[in-house]
């Protein structure tokens, strides 16, 4: 197993990097990239991914304007490697590489949001994860150090790879995840798995990838309706897994598709159903209070349908309510 010798992203030095990229980083959001340590009391922050607003046809700036408006201070979106049609108009809510990161970070300092992570999540276990996901990834990891994001996300495909033995797949990803990490190290940018997968939505399986590298950059984005829809119990899933989550995506889940695909399915695209009208309401629930006694103080990203904002406003006021319910104090 490969080492990174580096130490531990510990608050000093998560505060150093992250400051010196970003002046809109202070001290306590430092502390919130922080897991398992003695803190006190500690806020979680409130943050969406940019999904919420892909069938609004929403740019990435009006996703800002509408997290200022919201009281939202962190965002979450998708890296787009190339050229769009659709992203150049302005019709879609992500960002593109070839955007300059530190003067895209600069306008988001005038909206009051920042970035808790961005997304590269091509799926990493098939043929193609090293010729497709690896440069893709690694090229995200680099833009991220200069946008001040202080994660990375990415994943497995939703199905086992034709042509390959499950042996066969964990070796490539395997392979991938050291290459990965090693550059993840050298930018200090936290790359995370999630659970979206053949392999990350079943236990056995995420238990062996985060072990793929003794790195302390390598953690987990928690998802409670990826793992839900896979048939997991997410606060299960959660728990077995709490020592090593920098990030977590909340997500509810409608009667209906839970009905129709529970089981069948490894993630959801995007979640129509507002958090708590779902059949996951009383999981995400159990999950943040396992989350709060853990100390968790990172960012709960909302992943939602927005409906051009009522739906996700909806999802954001039940877990602004829930989390005051149940003691976790919120940022």
């Amino acid at each position: 197993m490969r080492h990174i010798e580096r130490g531990s992203p510990d608050i000093a030095q998560c505060c150093h990097h992250h400051q010196a990229r970003n002046n809109v980083l202070n001290d306590c959001h430092c502390k919130s990239m922080v897991w398992g340590r003695n803190r006190e009391d500690l806020p979680v922050r409130m943050g969406f991914h940019t999904d919420a607003f892909n069938s609004a046809y929403w740019s990435f700036e009006k996703c800002l304007q509408w997290a200022s408006d919201n009281n939202v201070h962190f965002i979450e979106c998708g890296l787009i490697d190339g050229v769009s049609w659709i992203h150049g108009l302005g019709y879609q809510p992500h960002v593109a590489l070839y955007e300059d990161p530190v003067l895209l970070r600069r306008k988001m300092d005038r909206y009051g949001v920042q970035f808790s992570q961005v997304d590269a999540a091509y799926p990493l276990s098939g043929e193609d994860g090293p010729m497709r996901g690896v440069p893709y990834v690694l090229k995200s990891i680099a833009w991220a150090a200069q946008a001040g994001s202080p994660c990375v996300d990415t994943t497995d495909g939703l199905h086992m790879p034709e042509g390959l033995s499950e042996t066969q797949s964990l070796s490539i990803m395997k392979r991938s995840y050291e290459t990965i990490v090693e550059v993840a190290e050298a930018h200090q940018i936290i790359v995370n798995i999630e659970p979206h997968g053949h392999f990350t939505t079943k236990p056995k399986f995420m238990e062996q990838m985060l072990d793929f590298v003794a790195s302390p950059w390598l953690r987990m984005n928690m998802d409670t309706g990826n793992t839900y829809i896979a048939g997991q119990d997410p606060v299960a899933f959660l728990k077995q897994f709490i020592g090593k989550v920098s990030h977590v995506h909340v997500k509810d889940v409608s009667a209906c598709l839970a009905e129709a695909a529970r089981g069948g399915q490894t993630g959801i695209a995007v979640s129509h159903c507002a958090l708590g009208d779902g059949v996951n309401a009383d999981n995400i629930k159990a999950c943040l209070s396992v989350l709060r006694d853990h100390g968790y103080s990172g960012v709960l990203s909302l992943e939602c349908e927005g409906a051009s904002g009522p739906m996700i406003e909806k999802s954001l006021a039940w877990i602004r309510s829930v989390c005051a319910d149940l003691g976790v104090a919120v940022h």
